[in-house]
């Protein structure tokens, strides 16, 4: 067995284990995740979007480790208590940096 392979620890605690922080039926729920997921990523906190456009009637879910669900709740609040004007001002601030 290669060195690295034995050095390798299991972390054995539910931290890493997937909750769910957003679900939704919702006829723009993909959107909605792909938003979330991305505001998710920018602020480092790792996230996976589960869910299929090809059957529109199952729930598009974002997904987060329980150690870090508290903070992305946070940052979600945050983003929705902001509105869609800061989004817009972020984004144009983005695009001015990448000039």
């Amino acid at each position: 067995m290669p060195q690295e392979l034995e050095d390798f620890e299991v972390d054995p605690s539910h931290d890493l284990d997937m909750v769910t922080l957003f679900s939704s039926t919702a006829h723009d729920a993909e959107m909605e995740a792909n938003a979330i997921h991305g505001l998710l990523e920018a602020n480092d906190i790792p996230s996976i979007v589960v869910g299929t456009p090809a059957i529109p009637s199952l729930e598009f879910q974002v997904q987060v480790p329980r150690s870090r669900l508290e903070e992305a709740e946070n940052v979600v609040a945050e983003a929705r208590q902001a509105g869609p004007l800061a989004a817009a001002e972020a984004e144009r601030a983005g695009e001015e940096g990448d000039h």
